[in-house]
């Protein structure tokens, strides 16, 4: 059997938010993480509603030789069709205009691996003992660091540090970063919101990835640490070994957190 993989999922509202606007999905395929902007209009409903449309897409592959599929522009329809989706309940109720979400996620077939990626969310990879950041925020701070106008010291203590430049939301379609990755077996993936990256540095987001074998023991510890540095927002990850085949029970009923677990109208 090809390698499969093998996840976990939590979702916390954290310290100091009303509410979860969080979301996030597992299934044989796809892991997903969306988190709703706080300080938009229903940022509950834009993260469901992406995530929804992410499942819809796994429905929609299940039975599909995902061989001839190109992983990261199936994922980049499914974010134009969460956008298509938004626009359409921000026209029926105004309340819903500029509702936004950020986007990780992940499509896997085998050791294929589609991403895409929108806002300041964040996927990692732990391999062989090293973390490597995969994506890259996208936020104004961001920006200036790429340009060399701010450093990375200066950028995590910016007050601005969360701004972002690029979402997915109602009345536009989204520029989501896509992109393959290689799979190895053995590999732990992370996809989290920045209720876990606002309070917990890379290092010790690697020294708790690679404390336990168990993916929800690693879930449960990251939601633990943020909650104990404050728990500034919303905290919800999602942690994934990619295993050989025979290791992995097929369980394909999506696990769904979150917002999306319970969506609003």
């Amino acid at each position: 059997m090809s390698p499969m993989l093998r996840s976990a999922a939590g979702s916390d509202v954290g310290r100091r938010r009303p509410m979860n606007q969080d979301s996030a999905a597992t299934t044989p395929r796809l892991l997903a993480v969306a988190d709703g902007m706080g300080g938009h209009a229903h940022g509950e409903v834009a993260s469901a509603v992406a995530v929804t449309a992410l499942l819809d897409l796994d429905a929609q592959l299940r039975a599909t030789d995902l061989a001839a599929v190109d992983l990261p522009a199936a994922l980049g329809g499914a974010l134009g069709d969460a956008a298509n989706r938004l626009t359409a309940l921000a026209q029926e109720n105004t309340d819903l205009r500029g509702t936004g979400t950020t986007v990780v996620a992940f499509l896997v077939d085998g050791t294929r691996i589609g991403v895409a990626h929108i806002g300041d969310s964040r996927a990692y990879l732990l391999r062989d003992g090293e973390l490597r950041r995969l994506t890259r925020d996208h936020t104004l701070v961001q920006s200036l660091v790429d340009e060399g106008r701010l450093s990375p010291e200066e950028a995590a203590v910016h007050p601005r540090r969360s701004w972002l430049i690029r979402t997915l939301q109602d009345s536009s379609q989204p520029e989501p970063d896509l992109f393959a990755l290689d799979g190895h077996v053995g590999d732990r993936y992370l996809i989290c919101s920045d209720g876990v990256t606002a309070v917990l540095g890379d290092e010790e987001i690697h020294e708790v990835l690679g404390g336990s074998a168990d993916p929800s023991a690693v879930v449960a510890r990251l939601i633990e640490l943020a909650n104990a540095g404050g728990g500034p927002d919303n905290i919800t990850c999602v942690v994934a070994d990619l295993v050989d085949g025979d290791a992995a029970p097929v369980e394909e009923n999506p696990l769904v957190v979150g917002a999306a677990a319970a969506p609003h109208s």
